[in-house]
């Protein structure tokens, strides 16, 4: 019976100890993953790369319906010229987006892996809603330009569906823009420098 009391306080001793070790180790931060920033550097490449595809898409296909309608009409191009403009917007969403992600990687050793998946969210979110709003910008404004040369009270009709279709990628900015100021409060302090 001692000997059997004996072994069970040695063995709650190292159960103890096995504890100790066990939380001293998960209290010990990792070092930051080098390939974190690959993710965010992600995100600045798609924000920028998908709004520029949706404003090249816009303008190119209104600038089609503008070109063909200004043969006959030609008083009406300047008029006309509103889908270009703001499809040339979407580009400027990207191009924030960009700019303010990439203003977020001045610390390479100390960048975590949530601030890198947060910011190549943010990055997708923004270019892939200017790519929608392009598309749409494109469309509309390539049959509204041409059917508001022969039925001009089609114009005011042809300015809300264009807003509307703007306002997708405006949409995308701000969910993208929240994402990416806060991923470096949340992300602060998860890893450790990986620099020597």
């Amino acid at each position: 019976r001692s000997h059997f009391g004996s072994s069970r306080s040695v063995w709650s001793r190292c159960n103890c100890q096995a504890v100790a070790m066990v939380f001293a180790a998960s209290t010990v931060l990792a070092a930051c993953d080098p390939s974190s920033a690959f993710f965010g550097f992600m995100g600045v490449t798609s924000a920028i790369v998908f709004a520029n595809l949706g404003a090249a898409y816009g303008t190119a296909k209104s600038g089609v319906g503008i070109s063909s309608m200004g043969v006959m009409r030609p008083d009406l191009v300047m008029r006309s010229i509103i889908p270009v403009v703001m499809a040339g917007v979407l580009g400027i969403y990207g191009l924030i987006t960009a700019v303010i992600i990439n203003g977020k990687l001045d610390t390479p050793a100390t960048y975590s892996s949530y601030s890198g998946y947060a910011h190549l969210g943010a990055g997708l979110t923004v270019g892939m809603s200017s790519l929608a709003a392009g598309l749409a910008i494109g469309i509309v404004g390539d049959a509204g330009v041409r059917a508001n040369a022969q039925q001009p009270r089609l114009f005011v009709g042809m300015i809300l569906i264009l807003i509307f279709a703007e306002a997708l990628g405006l949409y995308g900015l701000i969910v993208g823009l929240v994402v990416a100021s806060t991923a470096s409060e949340k992300g602060a302090g998860l890893c450790t420098s990986y620099a020597p």
